[in-house]
């Protein structure tokens, strides 16, 4: 039988799951009291919590939900990073700093990453970021059609211009001119 203090926990766990996008898995060694202050005052100027969590709550609620595949994470002393915005550069500097806590793995936007994964999404550029460059080569191509349709007729152009003062200069009996080159792009 559960009591209600229990149940409270295990609400404040599924309620962190639900309203954090990024929600990282951490072991957590011992460390001195003012080194934890410190660490949270870092993470926290990021928007980053830091969450102490007991196995014995968390490990009910993950059994049955769709986390289920972070269970192999919690065995020992564990700590929850969660943020609003996934801030996954900013956790990784600060956590370089405090060896004492080792990434784990971590549940971004409800999918679950190992810390090679977590590594490799804080190498991912930003989405605006990746938005520009998407609009730049979506605008970089219709220019790109533009110019080589308008190449073909513009050198034909060119050369009809070539053979027609080529006619007018056999007609009248002298060497035809050249006239200037046209650029054709």
């Amino acid at each position: 039988q559960e009591d209600g203090y229990t149940r409270l926990l295990r609400q404040q766990v599924e309620q962190v799951f639900r309203e954090h996008r990024l929600v990282a898995v951490c072991q957590y060694n011992s460390l001195p009291g003012e080194d934890v202050v410190l660490m949270r005052h870092y993470l926290r100027k990021h928007g980053i919590e830091v969450k102490f969590i007991l196995n014995e709550i968390i490990r009910p609620f993950l059994s049955q939900s769709k986390y289920k595949n972070l269970l192999p994470l919690f065995v020992g002393r564990n700590v929850l990073l969660v943020s609003q915005d996934t801030k996954v550069k900013d956790m990784l500097r600060v956590l370089k700093g405090v060896p004492q806590i080792n990434l784990l793995g971590a549940c971004i936007d409800d999918t679950i990453l190992s810390r090679q994964g977590v590594e490799n999404f804080a190498k991912l550029p930003s989405l605006e970021a990746a938005q520009g460059q998407t609009a730049g080569a979506l605008a970089l191509l219709p220019s790109q059609t533009s110019s080589l349709l308008q190449r073909g007729p513009a050198h034909l152009t060119a050369l009809l211009d070539q053979h027609i003062l080529q006619l007018q200069a056999g007609q009248a009996g002298t060497p035809p001119e050249t006239p200037p080159a046209q650029s054709s792009g």
